[in-house]
């Protein structure tokens, strides 16, 4: 009976590769919301390709702020260059699978006591020069198996860049619409104040004469100052915009105050968005592709570390000339070829190897809840932020029908008074209102751009048809 060696035995079973094979996110998505349907109509999609979103909120001067900042922010920066780290690693991977070559340079000098014949010590000179190559066969997968996870990580910091854009584009466009908002509570706060002065001077006049009380003098004065007491904060959160608009587009604080200082409308959304579906929400968001990659990865070091436990072949191989003189290092009859097959397998390492296993699968089990919470945070975010936009266009709607009640009446007071039949305090009053109910509305149209900013982020939005970074070649 013949017996198959065991190396032709190994080599037989080179073809397997440890560990399990990646197959996607275990169990299927869950159900869409019922009020995600509702929300998105049945009708309307957003395509993977989708413009910038910020375009909707047709507001030139954001656009640009928006596009400074996908360019010029240092976080962008910096997730491009995790993403060439991880390149690097890849290349290094490929790498670590071919032979390597190096080339060597020997000079040997030995006293060796007791060799000659008389028991006499000899001398020993070698010199060699030549090259020298090693490389470990990927018996069972291995390295295969850190290439795929190399390449997993890889398009987890690529969804990370996607995410960081997503995110940056919704920062800079909230705290634009924070800077129109408070700007426009600035400018209607002071009107506010020039009207009660005007009143505390009609109220004076009116004491004077005897026909109020000095308390409603008081009043008026106590009115001014809490309402020039509001004013102070509004100027302090207009500077920080400013600045906090300068910072995310990668300029200096104060680089953006000229160009920021004339007070704008706050941006609208346009009045249909579209939402789409569920499982388009999954594929676009970066956070939820980047969590499924880092699975990906994750089940691909399981197979890295179960191939750890098993044998290993190495060959190494020696190419050279020399001898005993330094002439013999161009004698071509002093050629020294030398070819060492080397298999090792650590049967008693004490369960180490195993436990790498075990740390490995851990690891995986813990990428894919990470996974499931993401895609159940992905559907929450987008529910919350549909809702929220909606119940904001409603608010929005109620604010401006009394915003519009508040400006009649004022009017109709303005003309009661030019005709004498009330007094200018009333009309004041009136005038006071409607600017009041202005600035309730200025809350509840930025509240809305706020609500459909939050509605973009959710979807994922923010990072397609955009410059690519310089991270190069994923191959």
């Amino acid at each position: 009976m013949r017996i198959i060696p065991p190396l032709f035995v190994l080599l037989a079973t080179a073809a397997c590769t440890a560990g399990p094979d990646y197959a996607g996110p275990a169990g299927e998505a869950p159900p869409p919301p019922a009020a995600f349907v509702r929300a998105a109509g049945g009708s309307p999609t957003i395509e993977d390709n989708a413009g910038p979103w910020w375009n909707g909120l047709n507001d030139p001067l954001l656009n640009t702020l928006i596009t400074r900042a996908l360019a010029g922010n240092p976080n962008l920066d910096a997730a491009s260059a995790r993403i060439r780290q991880a390149r690097a690693a890849l290349k290094q991977r490929k790498a670590a699978g071919l032979p390597a070559v190096n080339s060597s340079a020997l000079f040997a000098k030995a006293r060796l006591p007791g060799q000659s014949s008389d028991g006499g010590a000899t001398d020993l000179t070698l010199y060699n020069l030549g090259f020298d190559s090693s490389w470990e066969l990927d018996l069972f997968g291995g390295q295969r198996r850190a290439v795929e996870a190399a390449r997993a990580d890889i398009q987890t910091r690529e969804a990370e860049l996607d995410d960081a854009k997503v995110s940056l584009s919704a920062e800079v466009a909230q705290n634009y619409v924070n800077l129109r908002q408070n700007q426009r509570l600035l400018a209607l706060g002071e009107e506010m104040q020039r009207l009660q002065e005007q009143q505390i001077v009609f109220a004076d006049q009116r004491y004077k004469a005897g026909t109020v009380a000095r308390s409603d003098v008081l009043q008026a004065e106590t009115q001014r100052d809490a309402a020039r007491a509001q004013l102070a904060p509004i100027r302090a959160e207009i500077d920080a915009y400013k600045d906090a608009l300068a910072v995310l587009t990668g300029a200096v604080p104060g680089d953006l105050d000229a160009e920021l200082a004339l007070p704008g409308a706050i941006p609208l959304p346009p009045a249909e968005v579209a939402v789409g579906d569920p499982a388009a929400l999954l594929a676009r968001r970066p956070d939820v592709r980047g969590a499924e990659r880092t699975l990906a990865a994750q089940n691909a070091r399981i197979g890295v570390a179960e191939a750890a436990r098993l044998p290993h072949i190495s060959f190494l191989g020696l190419l050279g000339l020399g001898g005993s003189t330094p002439s013999d290092l161009f004698d071509l009859d002093k050629i020294t070829v030398a070819a060492v097959p080397r298999l090792s397998w650590s049967l008693f390492d004490f369960g180490m190897n195993k436990a790498k296993v075990t740390s490995a699968t851990a690891q995986r089990d813990e990428a894919a809840a990470q996974y499931r919470w993401a895609v159940l945070e992905a559907l929450r975010d987008a529910e919350d932020a549909l809702s929220r936009f909606a119940h904001s266009r409603d608010s929005l709607a109620d604010r401006a029908h009394a915003e519009l009640g508040a400006k009649t009446h004022s009017e109709l007071q303005r003309q009661r008074q030019m005709a004498g039949t009330i007094a200018v305090s009333d009309y004041l009053e009136a005038r006071l209102a409607s600017l009041s109910a202005e600035q309730d509305r200025q809350r509840a149209a930025a509240a809305t751009a706020s609500a459909f900013i939050a509605v973009e982020k959710a979807l994922g939005l923010g990072w397609q048809n955009l410059p690519p970074s310089p991270a190069g070649d994923p191959q």
